[in-house]
Protein backbone atom coordinates (compact mmCIF):
# COMPACT_ATOMS: atom_id res chain seq x y z
CA UNK A 1 0.00 0.00 0.00
CA UNK A 2 1.20 3.37 -0.66
CA UNK A 3 2.44 6.13 1.91
CA UNK A 4 -0.48 8.57 0.74
CA UNK A 5 -3.05 5.39 0.63
CA UNK A 6 -1.97 4.89 3.99
CA UNK A 7 -2.25 7.85 5.06
CA UNK A 8 -5.99 8.78 3.67
CA UNK A 9 -7.06 5.77 5.62
CA UNK A 10 -5.17 6.65 8.69
CA UNK A 11 -7.01 9.93 8.58
CA UNK A 12 -10.21 8.54 8.19
CA UNK A 13 -9.88 7.01 11.64
CA UNK A 14 -8.58 10.52 13.38
CA UNK A 15 -11.11 12.55 15.33
CA UNK A 16 -10.77 15.83 12.73
CA UNK A 17 -10.90 17.92 15.66
CA UNK A 18 -7.56 19.48 14.29
CA UNK A 19 -6.26 20.53 17.88
CA UNK A 20 -2.64 20.03 17.15
CA UNK A 21 -2.24 18.58 20.09
CA UNK A 22 -0.27 15.18 18.52
CA UNK A 23 2.13 17.59 17.27
CA UNK A 24 1.13 18.10 13.93
CA UNK A 25 -0.69 21.03 12.61
CA UNK A 26 -3.79 19.25 10.96
CA UNK A 27 -5.50 16.08 11.19
CA UNK A 28 -4.19 14.92 8.15
CA UNK A 29 -0.34 15.97 8.76
CA UNK A 30 -0.74 13.44 11.99
CA UNK A 31 -1.36 10.66 9.65
CA UNK A 32 0.96 11.63 7.05
CA UNK A 33 3.14 11.28 9.70
CA UNK A 34 2.03 7.98 11.10
CA UNK A 35 2.01 6.65 7.38
CA UNK A 36 5.50 7.66 6.88
CA UNK A 37 6.91 6.48 10.28
CA UNK A 38 7.54 9.52 12.00
CA UNK A 39 5.18 9.64 14.22
CA UNK A 40 3.41 6.93 16.46
CA UNK A 41 -0.21 5.96 16.71
CA UNK A 42 -0.77 7.21 20.81
CA UNK A 43 -0.42 10.62 19.94
CA UNK A 44 -4.07 11.85 19.88
CA UNK A 45 -5.62 12.32 23.24
CA UNK A 46 -9.44 13.17 21.51
CA UNK A 47 -9.58 9.83 19.78
CA UNK A 48 -8.49 8.03 23.08
CA UNK A 49 -7.60 4.47 23.53
CA UNK A 50 -9.88 3.19 21.47
CA UNK A 51 -8.55 5.21 18.38
CA UNK A 52 -5.31 3.40 19.22
CA UNK A 53 -6.72 0.58 19.21
CA UNK A 54 -8.27 1.57 15.50
CA UNK A 55 -4.82 2.75 14.26
CA UNK A 56 -2.95 -0.52 15.75
CA UNK A 57 -5.63 -2.74 13.88
CA UNK A 58 -5.28 -0.80 10.98
CA UNK A 59 -1.47 -0.84 10.54
CA UNK A 60 -0.93 -4.34 12.20
CA UNK A 61 0.41 -3.43 15.39
CA UNK A 62 -0.06 -4.18 18.91
CA UNK A 63 -2.49 -1.29 20.73
CA UNK A 64 -0.62 0.64 23.59
CA UNK A 65 -1.63 3.61 25.84
CA UNK A 66 -2.01 6.96 24.89
CA UNK A 67 1.26 8.77 25.71
CA UNK A 68 1.05 11.46 28.07
CA UNK A 69 3.05 13.84 27.21
CA UNK A 70 0.26 14.63 24.19
CA UNK A 71 -2.72 14.90 26.80
CA UNK A 72 -4.90 12.50 28.42
CA UNK A 73 -8.64 10.87 27.24
CA UNK A 74 -11.39 13.07 28.51
CA UNK A 75 -14.76 14.01 28.50
CA UNK A 76 -15.76 16.24 24.88
CA UNK A 77 -16.01 19.13 25.85
CA UNK A 78 -17.32 22.42 23.97
CA UNK A 79 -16.13 26.21 24.38
CA UNK A 80 -18.37 29.16 25.44
CA UNK A 81 -17.81 33.06 24.90
CA UNK A 82 -18.22 35.54 28.00
CA UNK A 83 -20.44 37.90 25.74
CA UNK A 84 -20.07 40.09 28.89
CA UNK A 85 -16.75 40.31 28.46
CA UNK A 86 -16.24 40.00 24.58
CA UNK A 87 -14.48 42.70 22.56
CA UNK A 88 -15.50 41.61 19.47
CA UNK A 89 -11.56 41.39 18.30
CA UNK A 90 -12.56 38.60 15.86
CA UNK A 91 -9.04 36.42 17.03
CA UNK A 92 -10.86 33.24 18.18
CA UNK A 93 -12.32 33.12 14.76
CA UNK A 94 -9.74 33.00 12.80
CA UNK A 95 -8.36 30.45 14.76
CA UNK A 96 -11.61 28.10 14.88
CA UNK A 97 -10.51 25.55 12.18
CA UNK A 98 -13.90 24.48 11.50
CA UNK A 99 -15.91 27.48 11.50
CA UNK A 100 -18.36 27.36 14.30
CA UNK A 101 -17.81 30.46 15.95
CA UNK A 102 -19.28 33.35 14.58
CA UNK A 103 -19.43 37.04 15.19
CA UNK A 104 -17.95 40.52 12.91
CA UNK A 105 -15.77 43.21 14.31
CA UNK A 106 -16.55 45.16 17.20
CA UNK A 107 -19.56 42.78 17.82
CA UNK A 108 -19.81 40.12 20.38
CA UNK A 109 -18.78 36.69 19.22
CA UNK A 110 -20.97 33.32 20.24
CA UNK A 111 -20.04 29.70 19.30
CA UNK A 112 -22.14 27.35 17.80
CA UNK A 113 -22.11 24.57 20.25
CA UNK A 114 -23.17 21.77 18.22
CA UNK A 115 -20.17 22.62 15.09
CA UNK A 116 -17.72 22.84 18.02
CA UNK A 117 -14.95 20.45 18.37
CA UNK A 118 -13.31 20.99 21.52
CA UNK A 119 -9.97 22.24 20.21
CA UNK A 120 -9.12 24.77 22.21
CA UNK A 121 -7.08 26.55 19.49
CA UNK A 122 -9.59 29.44 20.23
CA UNK A 123 -8.49 30.10 23.86
CA UNK A 124 -4.71 31.36 23.43
CA UNK A 125 -5.21 34.41 21.01
CA UNK A 126 -8.51 35.72 23.06
CA UNK A 127 -6.98 38.50 24.75
CA UNK A 128 -9.35 39.20 27.60
CA UNK A 129 -9.72 35.41 28.50
CA UNK A 130 -13.23 35.04 27.91
CA UNK A 131 -13.72 31.88 26.70
CA UNK A 132 -14.19 28.78 28.72
CA UNK A 133 -14.71 24.87 27.97
CA UNK A 134 -17.36 23.40 29.34
CA UNK A 135 -17.57 19.63 29.26
CA UNK A 136 -21.12 18.27 27.44
CA UNK A 137 -20.82 14.54 28.31
CA UNK A 138 -19.65 12.65 31.75
CA UNK A 139 -17.70 10.70 29.86
CA UNK A 140 -15.51 10.25 26.90
CA UNK A 141 -17.55 9.42 23.70
CA UNK A 142 -18.10 5.87 22.46
CA UNK A 143 -15.91 5.41 19.35
CA UNK A 144 -19.00 5.21 16.52
CA UNK A 145 -19.80 8.75 18.51
CA UNK A 146 -16.53 9.95 17.62
CA UNK A 147 -16.60 8.69 14.13
CA UNK A 148 -19.94 10.63 12.98
CA UNK A 149 -18.55 13.94 14.97
CA UNK A 150 -15.48 13.43 13.06
CA UNK A 151 -17.26 13.28 9.21
CA UNK A 152 -18.78 16.75 10.03
CA UNK A 153 -16.04 18.45 11.31
CA UNK A 154 -13.57 16.95 8.59
CA UNK A 155 -16.65 18.65 5.82
CA UNK A 156 -16.60 21.87 7.92
CA UNK A 157 -12.93 22.01 8.21
CA UNK A 158 -12.55 21.19 4.01
CA UNK A 159 -15.09 24.01 3.85
CA UNK A 160 -13.40 26.32 5.63
CA UNK A 161 -10.12 25.80 3.54
CA UNK A 162 -12.31 26.12 0.25
CA UNK A 163 -13.69 29.75 1.99
CA UNK A 164 -10.48 31.21 2.85
CA UNK A 165 -8.76 30.08 -0.07
CA UNK A 166 -11.00 32.20 -2.37
CA UNK A 167 -9.26 35.14 -3.63
CA UNK A 168 -10.93 38.41 -1.98
CA UNK A 169 -11.44 39.70 -5.18
CA UNK A 170 -12.10 37.62 -8.63
CA UNK A 171 -12.69 34.01 -9.36
CA UNK A 172 -13.04 31.73 -7.06
CA UNK A 173 -10.53 29.14 -7.83
CA UNK A 174 -13.45 26.56 -9.11
CA UNK A 175 -13.10 29.05 -11.58
CA UNK A 176 -9.11 28.57 -12.93
CA UNK A 177 -9.60 25.31 -14.48
CA UNK A 178 -7.53 23.73 -11.04
CA UNK A 179 -8.79 20.20 -10.53
CA UNK A 180 -10.60 19.52 -7.82
CA UNK A 181 -7.46 17.85 -6.13
CA UNK A 182 -5.87 20.77 -6.75
CA UNK A 183 -8.11 23.44 -5.31
CA UNK A 184 -8.43 21.02 -2.21
CA UNK A 185 -4.56 20.98 -1.98
CA UNK A 186 -4.34 25.03 -2.51
CA UNK A 187 -7.24 25.51 0.27
CA UNK A 188 -5.01 23.19 2.51
CA UNK A 189 -2.03 24.51 2.44
CA UNK A 190 -3.62 28.63 2.75
CA UNK A 191 -5.68 27.58 5.31
CA UNK A 192 -2.68 26.02 7.36
CA UNK A 193 -0.97 29.42 6.87
CA UNK A 194 -3.37 31.54 8.48
CA UNK A 195 -4.36 28.94 10.85
CA UNK A 196 -2.44 30.35 13.94
CA UNK A 197 -2.71 34.16 12.55
CA UNK A 198 -4.85 36.23 14.33
CA UNK A 199 -6.80 39.41 13.92
CA UNK A 200 -5.09 42.82 13.65
CA UNK A 201 -8.12 44.98 14.87
CA UNK A 202 -6.08 46.88 17.94
CA UNK A 203 -7.50 48.26 20.61
CA UNK A 204 -7.52 51.75 18.17
CA UNK A 205 -9.53 50.01 15.51
CA UNK A 206 -11.95 49.76 17.90
CA UNK A 207 -12.36 53.30 19.79
CA UNK A 208 -15.41 53.59 18.37
CA UNK A 209 -18.83 51.85 18.66
CA UNK A 210 -20.87 50.90 15.32
CA UNK A 211 -23.60 52.89 14.42
CA UNK A 212 -27.03 50.68 15.06
CA UNK A 213 -24.63 48.24 17.35
CA UNK A 214 -26.74 46.86 19.89
CA UNK A 215 -24.35 47.27 22.49
CA UNK A 216 -23.77 51.21 22.13
CA UNK A 217 -25.56 51.41 25.34
CA UNK A 218 -21.82 50.13 26.63
CA UNK A 219 -19.26 51.60 24.51
CA UNK A 220 -16.23 49.66 23.12
CA UNK A 221 -13.69 52.54 23.79
CA UNK A 222 -9.73 52.04 24.23
CA UNK A 223 -10.26 52.48 27.88
CA UNK A 224 -12.47 49.54 28.50
CA UNK A 225 -10.39 47.43 25.61
CA UNK A 226 -7.23 47.93 27.91
CA UNK A 227 -9.32 47.17 31.09
CA UNK A 228 -10.34 43.97 29.40
CA UNK A 229 -7.25 43.19 28.13
CA UNK A 230 -5.59 43.49 31.87
CA UNK A 231 -8.06 41.36 33.59
CA UNK A 232 -7.81 38.75 31.26
CA UNK A 233 -3.70 38.78 32.09
CA UNK A 234 -4.73 39.44 35.74
CA UNK A 235 -7.11 36.29 35.44
CA UNK A 236 -4.23 33.85 33.67
CA UNK A 237 -1.73 34.80 36.01
CA UNK A 238 -3.75 33.61 39.04
CA UNK A 239 -4.37 30.61 37.34
CA UNK A 240 -1.05 29.50 36.74
CA UNK A 241 0.52 30.60 40.46
CA UNK A 242 -2.82 28.18 41.49
CA UNK A 243 -1.83 25.22 39.47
Amino acid sequence: MSIPTLAHRIDALLPQTQCTRCGYPTCRDYANAIADGSADIDQCPPGGADGVAALAALLGRDSKPLDPQYGIEAPPVVALIDENVCIGCTKCIQACPVDAIVGAAKRMHTVIAAECTGCELCIPPCPVDCIALEPTAAAPLARVEVLARAAQARRRYVARNMRRARPANGPGLSRLGATPMARTQAAVVETERNVATCSQATADSMAAPIAGDDRTKRPIDRAGVLAAIARGKARRMKDASES
